[in-house]
């Protein structure tokens, strides 16, 4: 296709955005299946190409703003590129909430998804004491609490397709980790037992996928992960998820799942995960030991799902010395989006590629040890974890690998 041709294929978009009221975008912003398919044949993918067709949630409100003002301004491809995000299939958050109102939530989105023919991806983050209870601290407060929480969320799935993400950073990131924890380790035990009834619970569901936290290639070994994911119970889910709301690139993504897949085989089979491989040790030697040392038939081994929402440009590197701490993950500048979701992967234990994080939602308030209030790598204060972020979104939509529009 020519550059005049894509040129007047986005000047149409535009001029079709012109003409519709807000109202009517925001509801051509949530289509059925068959919308992702008309997406897909005009970037040149058959439907079928795409797998498993996944639900594209109603857009943050922000977004909706920015598409107006864009067109608005003229800067057509800029909106044509904004829709085009919010109308990719991203996950649905649940974070708060009497057992009630989660449980309302959750159905209406389950059967909104079931009637388009669709699958939800929900990431349910309400664990106690989340995130260190830093810039997304919350969460329930009590086992007890989280528990009845989590029993709102499973009755209101029941019988119908969903992916469940459950709770970023919960077990990446234990009370222990961040100094929360007493001389007992109370509250990582807790956190343990927590995500242990949440799996146990939720995959018992009859076309529930369950996926536990697992951090990313640029933090934990592997040898300190897998313990981690068999004390949390992934023993019940159906695997492990990676790169939640982070930047690392896919083939790293895929990668460092696999590892962690063939060092739950191994440590099912009696082995000790201090002896596994992980993401540091030469890929030929690597392989070499999986061969030799895990025998699980790959149909049996944990599979994986990884978040590309935001690593079309790979993580971000600060630059030396010039920041006392550079806060990598914390809305780093020139970031893009990255492959879009799908479940073809090309890789058996690969189950899907998702958008976890909901690409132009702002990670919170970056200061990277300066006393702010700025994010000095972007030279003004970001928004609060969670509210729209326009200059980011911009951003992430121009420099999209692969390109959006």
């Amino acid at each position: 296709m020519s550059l005049r041709t894509r040129a007047r294929g986005r000047l149409r978009a535009a001029a079709a955005l012109l003409t519709l009221p807000l109202a009517l975008t925001a509801g051509l912003l949530t289509g059925p299946a068959a919308a992702q398919e008309g997406v897909a044949a005009r970037e040149g993918a058959a439907p079928s190409a795409r797998g498993t067709a996944l639900h594209v949630p109603a857009p943050n409100p922000g977004a909706l703003t920015q598409v107006k003002e864009l067109v608005r301004e003229g800067r057509f491809t800029d909106a044509v590129g904004l829709l085009r995000m919010v109308r990719t299939p991203q996950a649905v958050w649940y974070h708060a909430g009497t057992p009630q109102e989660v449980h309302d939530e959750v159905r209406a989105v389950v059967r909104k998804a079931a009637r388009e023919g669709t699958v939800p991806v929900l990431a349910l983050y309400n664990i106690p004491g989340r995130d260190c209870s830093n810039y997304s601290g919350g969460g329930a407060s009590t086992t007890a609490e989280y528990q009845a929480w989590v029993d709102a969320v499973a009755r209101a799935i029941g019988g119908r397709q969903a992916i469940v993400v459950l709770e970023p950073d919960s077990l990446a990131l234990l009370p222990s980790d961040c100094g929360q924890d007493d001389a007992q380790g109370t509250r990582t035990a807790a956190r343990y037992t927590e995500v242990r009834y949440a799996a146990s619970l939720l995959a018992g569901l009859p076309r529930t996928k369950v996926y536990l936290d697992a951090g990313h290639p640029g933090w934990h070994g592997v040898r300190s992960l897998v313990p981690r994911l068999l004390k949390g119970g992934v023993d019940d889910a159906t695997g492990f998820y990676l790169n939640v709301s982070n930047y690392h690139t896919d083939a790293a993504n895929v990668r460092y799942g696999k590892l962690i897949s063939a060092c739950l085989a191994y440590a099912a089979d009696g082995g000790d995960a201090a002896h596994c491989p992980d993401q540091w040790t030469p890929p030929a030697e690597a392989d070499a030991w999986i061969a030799e040392h895990v025998r699980t038939d790959p149909a049996r081994m944990k599979h994986f799902v990884t978040d590309s929402s935001r690593n079309g440009r790979g993580p971000w590197t600060a630059p030396a010395g010039v920041y006392p701490d550079p806060q990598e993950w914390c809305n780093p500048p020139d970031r893009g989006l990255g492959a879009r979701p799908t479940t073809r992967t090309g890789e058996p234990l690969h189950d899907a590629r998702l958008w976890i994080k909901i690409p132009g939602e702002s990670d919170g308030l970056c200061l990277r040890g300066t006393p702010g209030p700025e994010d000095p790598a972007r030279g003004m204060v970001d928004p609060k974890a969670g509210a729209w972020f326009p200059e980011q979104a911009l951003e992430l939509v121009r420099l999209a690998q692969p390109p959006i529009v």
